[in-house]
């Protein structure tokens, strides 16, 4: 097939793109090469951009470029969208741009297809677990209830996890692809209104459509230098440049991290299974991992001491937990994650000791967070 990969030479992007290009496709890549993500002078200095280098057709634009859309389709017969501006933290203060290229550039390729004649006849758009916000859990009475955003106050009190209205604790569950939509976060809300554009238009235009909610995905490849999104590739800077990590809250706040080459296969199982069209999948490992435990595997695998300091702080729009149900994605695509946590931490840390020692900005993400009030405690 011949393949357009919007954000093609990010983390997921790139791998995605050597993985069509081994079984044969033709791949087609757009992507502005951000500098958070790629560096200065991306097209000489940047390893991901290098990757796929000469074995793709490579559009260097932006996707809130209109006129570059019927350019980029023209020949296409399928569509990855996976560019995005990523972050919780940074969405909420650089709110224009996070709406501009997730929504706004959505909108534009969604417009051009309905426009122009084109041969494109699968989309799989990249969603997010945001879209969940604090995600499923189970009251003492035995109800599945979805807790709204904490409240800060609650939260400067150190009452970090979630309860009911009689203040009794809930027992989180697994978050289903049913399961209400309410994100806390602007990037998480931008991921919301992109997936229903796809799906919506998608359906409109008799174009088949698939929306992966992927969780955390990490792996080799990703930047080591950007301090907005990642907290691993975040982590990792901090101790080789042997400074102490920051756990926010109490540490015990847990995500569910899953390896590029899982994330990779579960796309092109989207790409390729016809049980996936019109359908929504969550993408993860099915297992939550704490920050804390995240933080100390980090250490030990580098084989760096730094002290973690739990400091009792937040930020507004972060979420407490959230692990993905995999039941549907393994069902409908055949995905059970191959890569446990310990292992792709091995795999990420035998790669991130290969690279140049990466800037460590994470000091002057959190002094944007605070100068705004967004980070607290």
């Amino acid at each position: 097939m011949r393949i357009l990969i919007t954000g093609g030479a990010g983390f997921i992007g790139s791998t995605l793109a050597l993985a069509l290009l081994s079984r044969g496709h033709e791949v087609t890549v757009l992507d502005c090469l951000s500098p958070q993500i790629h560096g200065d002078d991306p097209l000489h200095r940047s390893a991901l951009y290098a990757s796929i280098d000469g074995k793709v057709r490579f559009l260097h634009d932006s996707v809130t470029d209109a006129s570059q859309w019927p350019r980029a389709l023209e020949g296409q017969q399928a569509i990855v969208h996976l560019a995005a501006e990523t972050g919780t933290g940074q969405s909420m203060y650089e709110v224009h741009r996070y709406v501009d290229v997730n929504v706004g550039g959505t909108a534009l390729m969604l417009q051009s297809l309905a426009q122009r004649p084109h041969e494109v006849s699968r989309i799989v758009v990249a969603s997010s677990r945001a879209l969940y916000g604090e995600g499923r859990y189970r009251a003492a009475d035995g109800r599945v209830v979805y807790p709204t955003s904490r409240r800060a106050e609650d939260l400067q009190l150190g009452r970090f996890d979630l309860y009911d209205e009689h203040g009794v604790a809930l027992e989180l569950l697994p978050t289903d692809e049913e399961s209400k939509l309410h994100p806390s976060s602007i990037y998480g809300i931008t991921k919301q209104t992109q997936e229903q554009l796809v799906m919506t238009m998608g359906a409109a235009l008799g174009i088949e459509t698939t929306a992966l909610r992927y969780q955390n995905v990490y792996g080799p490849g990703q930047s080591l230098s950007n301090p907005y999104t990642g907290i691993l590739s975040i982590f990792s800077t901090r101790i080789l440049h042997g400074r102490p990590i920051s756990v926010f809250e109490d540490g015990l706040e847990s995500r569910d991290f899953v390896y590029i080459d899982d994330a990779v296969d579960a796309t092109m199982a989207a790409l390729f299974e016809p049980q996936a069209q019109g359908q929504v999948f969550g993408i993860g490992s099915g297992v939550g991992t704490t920050v804390s435990e995240a933080a100390r595997t980090l250490i030990a695998k580098l084989g760096r001491a730094v002290p973690v300091e739990v400091t009792g702080a937040f930020r507004i729009g972060d979420i407490r937990h959230n692990v993905a149900d995999l039941t549907k994605a393994r069902r409908l695509l055949g995905f059970v994650p191959q890569v446990g946590f310990d292992a792709g931490i091995g795999r990420f840390v035998e790669w991130v000791l290969k690279q140049p020692l990466p800037v460590d900005g994470y000091e002057r993400s959190l002094k944007e967070l605070k100068d705004r009030g967004l980070m607290r405690g």
